[in-house]
């Protein structure tokens, strides 16, 4: 498959940092109706059946065409659906959506320190140590503000809680890039979403029986916000654009959808931003940068003899 040219690359990138920045808010706002886990469930289940019919419509396979497609649609549904969103969506009923947004901006500095050890040609340079080491120092003066701006201990923990989020989303996207070159990304996330709703559906129908809905025009719109633009478009654009792309240069959307998240969470819902949540966000994300930008790997000397690697784990 050729590869896209820099301005089709660029053009689905913006579109993915505007829609994922606009998330946060959407998830805050179909909280006001929807218990958090039985949210996640129904988001998927909605984005799911959606690419389940857009692969028929494709003439595409549904089934896995490997074993290790099987399994990463597997720990795709698992850490992206269940555990990421689970986490961010529980985390979301107390902590204010630009500072989860910021949070969440972690992610692209655990795919280099994952990928460091996991991908071949994204090894850690000096810069990206010192981006990384200047990120977590962001998400240290963020831990340091005073919480009672935000809501108190409560608000606290679940920040804690929520870093576990773009941790399970980094091992799934790594995982997707060592082994899943080829896998036709419409039929892969939509059986992940799908594997994923039936997962959390299980999870709510236990840990949320009691908690009734409340179908509100708005909380239904964002929902379904969520489900086709904020899922099904978006989710095989970001995989088709890891089949071209170094995973730490995508990860780089996680430096513009904070920022979108943090300007919605303060102007439209009104949420409070603390100095030192501030000056951490901007640590973050100055982070996220200075890791993101190292130059391509040079290649191999030819004199030096490279042991063939097994079929699916070359760089795609």
């Amino acid at each position: 498959m050729a590869s896209p040219g820099p301005l089709l690359k660029a053009a689905t990138l913006a579109l993915l940092v505007v829609v994922w920045g606009t998330t946060w808010a959407a998830i805050r706002i179909s909280l006001r109706g929807f218990p958090p886990l039985t949210a996640v469930a129904i988001r998927f289940a909605i984005a799911g059946a959606l690419l389940l019919l857009v692969s028929r419509a494709m003439d595409t396979p549904l089934t896995p065409i490997h074993r290790a497609d099987r399994w990463l649609r597997l720990l795709h549904a698992l850490c992206s659906f269940c555990i990421s969103y689970g986490v961010v969506f529980w985390a979301e009923q107390w902590v204010p959506s630009g500072l989860a947004s910021v949070l969440f901006a972690t992610f692209p500095m655990l795919v280099v320190v994952l990928g460091h050890f996991t991908l071949p040609g994204e090894r850690m340079t000096a810069p990206v140590v010192a981006g990384t080491l200047l990120g977590f120092a962001g998400i240290a003066v963020i831990f340091a503000e005073d919480f009672g701006l935000f809501g108190g201990e409560r608000v606290l923990r679940a920040a804690l809680v929520l870093l576990a989020a773009p941790l399970a989303s980094a091992v799934a996207v790594i995982a997707v890039k060592r082994w899943g070159h080829g896998i036709h990304k419409v039929p892969f996330n939509a059986s992940a979403m799908v594997i994923g709703a039936v997962v959390m559906a299980a999870v709510a129908a236990a840990a949320e029986s009691g908690r009734p809905l409340e179908l509100e025009p708005w909380p239904v719109l964002a929902l379904l916000y969520l489900a086709l633009a904020g899922t099904a478009l978006t989710f095989p654009l970001y995989f088709w654009l890891l089949e071209h792309m170094r995973a730490r240069d995508l990860a780089l959307i996680n430096f513009g959808t904070p920022v979108v998240a943090l300007f919605l969470g303060v102007v439209v819902l009104g949420e409070p931003l603390g100095p030192r949540v501030l000056a951490g966000s901007v640590l973050v994300l100055a982070g996220v940068i200075l890791a993101s930008r190292s130059p391509e790997p040079a290649p191999e000397s030819p004199a030096r003899p490279r042991r063939s690697a097994p079929q699916g784990d070359e760089p795609s």
